[in-house]
């Protein structure tokens, strides 16, 4: 029992070593060029095989990694995230697919968001930012649909192709939002019929694209900069917890050379 822990332990050591991530990292990538390279026609003419079986060794490395590291850590793997992530990834090429399917390779490629650190934080400080950006989203919606409502009101009988309804108005005025030729295209035909439409069009965009936006970007900031806080203070109290232990192992060490002093000390003098 005591073999096959110690076992296990050194397949984890050495599946989460530096230069076994670093190798992992590498193969991911190489795997990304060569599913790119199968978009090409050219290039599956020339070497389509050599790719097709590049792509099965990957693969099969990525398997044999997701088995070690099951075989190290037992039921704590799926306790990790990040690994239940790998996991599904690595599973879904393993399903045999055809036609449109086959584009799920390219998922592997997304194993780099759990093998690089500051993918992970990026992308935890995304999913910490959620309920701030649903609360955000809320809010844009209720101005999307005010907004919606007035503008079908408004424009939706000279122009029933943008604000015929409240669907088309909103599709409309999210695509004024991302200020995509919503001045030339959207506005200045609607202006032209309707001069006072300016004082719709402004505060829209001021407010939907230059505040709510702006709210999405202020919230995952801050939760990134939460995040990055927790981390320094968690690395702080390892530091502080290190510095304790190494602190009361000196004072037990210094101890007990004081009493083998004072034995030596004791022994002279009883000698003498």
């Amino acid at each position: 029992m005591n073999k096959l822990l110690s076992s296990r332990q050194r397949v984890g050591q050495w599946i989460e070593s530096e230069r076994v991530q670093h190798v992992i990292i590498g193969l991911i990538i190489l795997n990304a060029v060569t599913l790119g390279l199968e978009t090409s026609s050219r290039v599956m003419e020339q070497a389509g095989g050599l790719l097709k079986l590049v792509d099965r060794l990957l693969l099969s490395v990525f398997v044999a990694e997701i088995l070690a590291k099951l075989y190290a850590s037992r039921g704590a793997f799926f306790r990790n995230p990040w690994n239940v992530f790998d996991f599904l990834v690595v599973g879904i090429a393993l399903i045999p697919s055809s036609g449109p399917l086959t584009v799920l390779r390219v998922l592997r490629v997304l194993r780099l968001v759990s093998m690089v650190p500051r993918f992970r934080f990026v992308v935890e400080s995304l999913l910490r930012a959620i309920p701030g950006i649903l609360s955000i989203a809320g809010l844009l919606l209720i101005l999307f649909y005010v907004a919606a409502v007035m503008a079908t009101g408004l424009f939706g009988e000279r122009f029933p192709d943008w604000f015929g309804n409240i669907g088309e108005s909103m599709y409309t005025l999210f695509q004024v939002m991302t200020l995509e030729s919503w001045s030339m295209g959207i506005a200045r035909p609607i202006i032209d019929v309707y001069p006072w439409a300016w004082a719709f069009f402004v505060p829209f965009i001021l407010i939907a694209t230059f505040t709510m936006l702006n709210l999405f970007i202020a919230i995952i900031v801050s939760a990134m900069q939460s995040m990055s806080d927790e981390q320094q203070k968690q690395e702080t109290e390892q530091i502080g917890h290190l510095v304790h232990d190494e602190t009361e192992t000196l004072q037990t060490q210094i101890a007990a050379l004081h009493r083998e002093m004072r034995e030596l000390r004791a022994a002279i003098e009883r000698k003498s």
